[in-house]
């Protein structure tokens, strides 16, 4: 199952859902230091630029703020038929809140050999 964006009611804010560990797993970017987060989208982003989300992950109804810059670009039409979209490497402002929730739903599954969004 993939990642659900959805729509921001603000430029530059997105909103990401992922339902179910699995999705999770595609797309969270363990080898970006301080963590990161791969967003399906079909807009164009550049490198570096400043991104803010909001995240909910599983069946919680919070929504963790996330602030971060683009450091990957899936663009449209990419070979191997992967999601287009973008790698948000998250901001060191954020004390880590949202590596830390990730990597415990993720905890013993990280060092698998799995397909990616990225890697």
């Amino acid at each position: 199952m993939k990642p659900t964006p959805i729509a921001a009611a603000r430029p530059g804010v997105l909103s990401l859902t992922i339902k179910d560990k699995n999705a999770l797993y595609a797309a969270y970017m363990p080898f970006v230091k301080g963590g990161g987060i791969f967003v399906p989208s079909g807009r164009t982003y550049k490198l570096g630029e400043e991104v803010f989300m909001l995240l909910t992950l599983m069946d919680s109804k919070e929504k963790i703020p996330v602030a971060g810059h683009v450091i990957w670009v899936t663009p449209p039409g990419a070979q191997g038929s992967r999601t287009s979209g973008i790698g948000i490497q998250f901001s060191e402002k954020d004390s880590g809140i949202a590596r830390h929730k990730i990597e415990g739903i993720l905890a013993g599954s990280l060092n698998s050999d799995r397909l990616t969004h990225t890697m």
